[in-house]
C-alpha cells in the first residue's frame, strides 16, 4: 500500500512503475542475502514428512495445503468480483477510471484496499512456497518468471484463469522432471506462454 502511495504520490507511469518495482525486489533480495546470507534455508515442520500414495503418485500433506489455498483464494477473489458491490467497483475502476470516480468510486481508497489484498495474497503464497521447496533470495526471479507465465496464459484479472493455467504449468513441469532432466522443467511455462502468443494474440490484445 505504502509503494501504490508512492506511485500515485509521483504520478509514476505505468512502464516506470515496472522499473521501480523490479529495482525495489533487488534492493530486497540484497537486504535478505545480507541478512540471512544467500545460502539455502528449508521451513522444518512435523507435518512436512506426512504422505499418502494414490496409485504410483504419492501425495504430501503440503501439497493439498497449497492447493486447498489456492481454491479458497481464487474461487473467493472471484466471488467477491462477480457478485458484491466492493468486486463491481473494481471492475468498473478497471475499465474505466474516470467513469466509475463520477459515479460516486473512490479510486484512491480503493486501490490502496487492493494493493492490501494483493500483497496479503503474495504472503499467503510464500508461505505455501516454503512449505514445499528450499529457498534461497536468488530464486525470486525464477518464481517471478512462473507466476508471470500463469497470470499471461490465464488472463489477466481472472481468478480462475491464473489457477488453472497454474496447474497446467505445476504438471508440464513435473512430467518434465521425470522424463527428461529436472534442469529443463523452467523452460516448460515460457515455452506454453510462447505458444499461446503465437497461436492465440488476439487473447492479449
Amino acid at each position: 500500500m505504502a509503494l501504490h502511495w508512492f506511485f500515485l504520490r509521483f504520478s509514476v507511469t505505468l512502464l516506470n512503475t515496472l522499473l521501480v518495482t523490479f529495482g525495489i525486489t533487488s534492493i530486497i533480495e540484497a537486504g535478505i542475502q545480507w541478512y540471512w546470507t544467500a545460502d539455502f534455508h528449508r521451513m522444518e515442520s512435523t507435518y512436512a514428512a506426512v504422505r499418502w500414495k494414490l496409485g504410483p503418485l504419492f501425495l504430501s500433506l503440503t501439497d493439498v495445503v497449497t492447493l486447498g489455498f489456492a481454491l479458497a483464494l481464487a474461487l473467493g477473489t472471484w466471488a467477491v468480483l462477480r457478485f458484491t458491490d466492493l468486486g463491481k467497483a473494481i471492475r468498473a475502476t478497471t475499465e474505466d477510471a474516470p467513469i466509475a470516480a463520477a459515479f460516486g468510486v473512490n479510486e484512491k481508497l480503493l486501490g490502496y484496499l487492493v494493493s492490501g489484498l494483493a500483497a496479503a495474497v503474495a504472503a499467503v503464497a510464500g508461505l505455501c512456497l516454503a512449505l514445499n521447496h528450499t529457498l534461497a533470495p536468488v530464486q525470486i526471479y525464477a518464481w517471478m518468471g512462473v507466476v508471470f507465465a500463469a497470470v499471461m496464459m490465464g488472463g489477466l484479472g481472472r481468478p480462475i484463469g491464473p489457477l488453472v493455467a497454474g496447474i497446467v504449468i505445476g504438471v508440464s513441469e513435473a512430467i518434465t522432471m521425470a522424463v527428461t532432466n529436472p534442469t529443463w522443467a523452467p523452460l516448460v511455462s515460457f515455452s506454453l506462454l510462447i505458444a499461446i502468443l503465437l497461436f492465440r494474440p488476439a487473447r492479449f490484445s
